[in-house]
């Protein structure tokens, strides 16, 4: 009972830090199906279809992966046996896959979405269908296991071709690009998981478990799966939304309250707020025309002006001071006395 009750606290735990954004999160950028996905799609697979006709064909490339072979990288190399012994093991299903879900589930947890787990989980299901599909179905034997030199091996009940190490370190390492926040990331994981999974295939065929046509076919086996995910993000999301519907049923069936779905708010565009009668400003008055009458116009006479005489002397308006007779106007000459 107490181990019941431990395990309902844990689960309701995690519940209920997804129940805090139950939607995806809208800076998260899902990949869409672009041009030029699909003309990277169609050029992998014809990439893919050339190496299986080259070697069902036994064309110079599997004259190539004899001389290879017949090298032996592992005996050329001998003092790095050790360390790919151990690097091999990145491409391995069940090592990566714990380590990339655990990565995965605390970015779920901090993203309050299930997205990246049940794209984790959405590859690794179309990886054991097309790669284990094309392994048994083509069945060519490993190095090791060689009938005939310079024949191509097919056909004779192997599961070598394509490589599974290097589709699975292609897909795994991939996907944390492709669940990639912001494009910087993307760019990095890109290229960090191109080079994890260029040294793993290169790494079988150093330890002569792959031929070096397994290792190109792997490469654009696990590129496919990549490249073909954004078709399968409709199914993940329906997916996402049945395991919730299925978290508020098993609530529900337990008496516990079911939380309320988050409805996004929309911004509203709000006008100006109402003012107050007493703040409003006092309506503008008419203009109200003086009482004094306007004078006529004065209209003049042609070459006339109006000059004022030089003898009168102007007294300002209002003045009280006397006109001066004693005063001659400004210019004129005194007049001189008779003799």
């Amino acid at each position: 009972m107490r181990t019941e009750r431990n395990l309902t606290r844990r689960l309701d735990r995690v519940f209920a830090r997804l129940d805090r954004e139950p939607e995806r999160p809208a800076h998260i950028d899902v990949p869409r199906m672009s041009r030029h996905r699909v003309v990277l799609f169609t050029a992998t697979l014809a990439f893919y279809l050339a190496i299986v006709w080259a070697v069902v064909i036994t064309s110079w490339l599997v004259r190539l992966d004899w001389q290879v072979m017949f090298f032996r990288p592992y005996q050329q190399w001998p003092q790095i046996h050790a360390f790919l012994d151990y690097y091999v093991v990145l491409g391995q299903r069940g090592p990566t896959a714990v380590m990339v879900a655990s990565w995965l589930g605390w970015r779920s947890w901090r993203q309050h979405t299930l997205r990246p787990l049940l794209t984790l989980a959405a590859s690794l299901l179309l990886l054991n269908i097309t790669v284990g599909a094309a392994k048994y179905g083509m069945g060519r034997l490993g190095p090791h296991y060689a009938t005939a030199i310079g024949s191509n091996e097919m056909g004779l009940g192997g599961d070598i071709f394509p490589s599974g190490h290097t589709a699975n370190a292609v897909v795994t390492w991939g996907i944390l690009a492709y669940l990639a926040s912001t494009p910087r990331a993307r760019r990095w994981l890109s290229a960090v998981s191109a080079v994890t999974s260029l040294g793993v295939g290169l790494t079988t065929v150093y330890l002569g478990t792959h031929w070096l046509s397994d290792v190109l076919l792997g490469w654009a086996a696990g590129l496919l799966i990549l490249l073909a995910l954004p078709w399968c993000e409709p199914l993940i999301a329906r997916a996402e939304n049945a395991l919730f519907d299925l978290r508020d049923r098993w609530r529900a069936r337990r008496g516990r309250p079911v939380p309320a779905p988050v409805v996004p708010v929309t911004p509203v565009a709000l006008g100006p707020l109402p003012v107050p009668a007493e703040r409003q400003p006092a309506p503008a008055r008419e203009p109200v025309s003086s009482a004094r009458p306007t004078r006529p116009p004065v209209h003049l006479a042609a070459g006339a002006r109006a000059v004022r005489s030089e003898r009168t002397p102007v007294t300002p308006v209002g003045s009280r001071r006397p006109p001066h007779a004693d005063r001659l106007p400004r210019g004129a000459a005194p007049a001189r006395p008779l003799t």
